[in-house]
């Protein structure tokens, strides 16, 4: 089953001074931010008005850090 998420990150910029928002996927989607509070912010905003969606947050070291699911939770296969 083809997930339809619109899926946004929140990660550090190359140099690491700003955070960046950006929709996977797509290249012509990305906004910067001074704080990685501001972005999450931004982001959790426009993955609450694109569901169903997803925010992925990630460490100034680049690895997840946590995410957030906006509409209808994916179900789950058992383990």
């Amino acid at each position: 089953m083809a997930d339809n998420r619109t899926v946004f990150h929140v990660v550090p910029d190359a140099s690491g001074e700003k955070w960046v928002i950006s929709e996977e996927g797509s290249a012509g989607f990305r906004r910067e931010f001074r704080t990685k509070e501001e972005a999450v912010s931004a982001a959790r905003e426009r993955a609450r008005g694109h569901q169903p969606s997803q925010m992925k947050v990630h460490k100034r070291d680049g690895n997840m850090e946590y995410e957030s699911t906006y509409g209808e939770d994916p179900s789950r296969s058992p383990s």
